[in-house]
């Protein structure tokens, strides 16, 4: 029997509802965040070792900075925006067990960023949680046909591996959201954290990004999955995209003979009067 458990968190604008008082029989557990956001690369990825693990769910986050939607499952049934924490014994090169959190929205306000973040690392630090990986997007604006993959971390020794996993070391810039700011809170907090992030457009649900950035995931967990759900998505997304190019293709040849009809008129027509 699934015993739900209601609890009010340390911040008053978050709920927090257990599915089970039971403890997971996690050791030092790895936790894998991907929040939805651009192309929904770290969600998709997430969700995607959600279901092929078969993880037991833990929790779900509730929280009043999400905003005021009711969203409607494909089922029929209701429910608020959330996020939601899986959790899965499997081995992996850092231990016993795996935390996933995934969810339906990120706050809408930085204050409240902050405060889910520590939140979610509060749940992690219970179950002696030491290493987190946050799954993101690096939005380049075009389409791209084999997406990199690049990354940060809190520890240069987590920068060290990046060469050996074909990560690209990000020398600049900032992450933005969630994704970003977990990381450095886990530092804070004396975790190791990185930030993995897969190349996308930014106009299209991207699996194939997904795809790439969990392929990278598995290697460094030393993790076996099926990919097969993911792959037939990222064959969709392929043929989204090249639906896409084709459009904006037609419509520049449209362009392109429209000047030309324009440019072939006579400038002065010479009407006389």
């Amino acid at each position: 029997m699934i015993i739900t458990l209601y609890v009010r968190s340390n911040h008053p604008e978050i709920d927090i509802v257990y599915s089970t008082k039971n403890t997971p029989a996690t050791c030092s557990p790895v936790l894998i965040c991907g929040f939805p956001g651009s192309g929904y690369v770290g969600k998709l990825a997430v969700d995607h070792l959600i279901h092929e693990l078969d993880a037991t769910h833990l929790a779900d986050i509730y929280s009043t900075s999400f905003p005021a939607q009711l969203l409607i499952k494909s089922d029929g049934t209701a429910d608020l925006l959330k996020n939601y924490l899986f959790y899965s014994n499997v081995s992996t090169s850092y231990g016993v067990g795996l935390l996933l959190l995934s969810g339906d929205s990120q706050p809408s306000n930085p204050d409240s960023e902050y405060f889910l973040a520590e939140e979610i690392l509060d749940i992690a630090a219970r179950f002696n949680t030491g290493q987190v990986f946050t799954l993101a997007a690096y939005i380049t604006g075009s389409f791209v046909t084999d997406p990199r993959i690049f990354g940060t971390a809190g520890d240069l020794d987590a920068i060290r591996s990046f060469h050996e996993l074909h990560v690209h070391t990000m020398e600049g810039g900032s992450i933005t959201g969630m994704n970003g700011i977990i990381v450095g809170i886990a530092k804070r907090r004396g975790m190791r954290g990185t930030c993995l992030l897969a190349e996308t457009s930014g106009f299209v649900i991207d699996a194939k990004a997904s795809k790439s950035i969990l392929e990278t995931l598995v290697t460094i967990l030393h993790l076996k999955i099926d990919m097969t759900n993911i792959e037939r998505r990222a064959k969709d997304t392929e043929m989204l995209i090249k639906t896409i190019e084709q459009q904006i293709t037609g419509s520049l040849r449209q362009q392109d003979e429209q000047r030309s009809v324009v440019q072939t008129r006579p400038s002065d027509m010479g009407y006389i009067s």
